[in-house]
């Protein structure tokens, strides 16, 4: 197992979508985002830790996400992370998941723009001035894991929503809207999501 520093946020998110008793004990501890590092070093630190607990927890999403066979083009073909509008993201995202697979697919991150076609990826993380793509992605046909960040961003459609609570690292789910992308979610991610929505609201 790593244990250098730049692989503690990877084993923040293990270890909290893990035993879901174990992960809940440990939420506060393992999830905050330091006021004393927004306090001494100023948003800019927050951020980017905050930045690398999202990119661990989108890696581990993939291991909790069931999606058809018809989503991939052959045993083998990669699964895609398309990161919008967070080029930080997306690079923090590519340092996690390295030389990592999920089952024994490989995982590929692309940095996209707004706007771009998301076609060929299976998780799609939309940063927070990209929601206005939510609603229009919710609309695809296509096997979907869509992960967002903003206040709406449940209500637009998307499947995982972050928020920022107690300054830590939370997430709610929409069971509706991941059967409406075609995908199956974990009773295990379920039991430690912030809330789970059966519905948009």
């Amino acid at each position: 197992m790593r244990t250098d520093r730049t692989a503690l946020p990877y084993l923040q998110a293990r270890r909290y979508l893990g035993v879901a008793m174990v992960a809940l004990a440990c939420l506060a501890a393992l999830m905050a985002v330091s006021p004393t590092v927004q306090a001494q070093a100023g948003s800019g630190a927050a951020r980017n830790l905050e930045r690398s607990v999202k990119a661990a927890f989108l890696y581990k999403f993939l291991g909790y996400t069931e999606f058809p066979s018809a989503a991939f083009s052959d045993p083998s073909a990669p699964i895609v992370i398309g990161v919008v509008d967070a080029d930080d993201m997306a690079s923090e995202l590519s340092r996690i998941v390295a030389g990592r697979t999920v089952g024994t697919r490989p995982i590929v991150v692309r940095s996209m723009k707004e706007g771009e076609s998301a076609a060929g990826v299976h998780l799609l993380f939309l940063s927070s001035t990209a929601t206005a793509s939510a609603a229009r992605m919710s609309k695809g046909q296509q096997p979907l894991l869509l992960v967002t960040e903003s206040d709406s961003g449940i209500a637009q459609g998307s499947v995982i929503n972050f928020r920022i609570i107690d300054q830590r690292v939370r997430f709610d789910v929409s069971l509706e809207a991941a059967d409406k992308h075609n995908v199956k979610l974990s009773s295990r991610l379920l039991t430690v999501a912030h809330q789970v929505h059966k519905g948009v609201n």
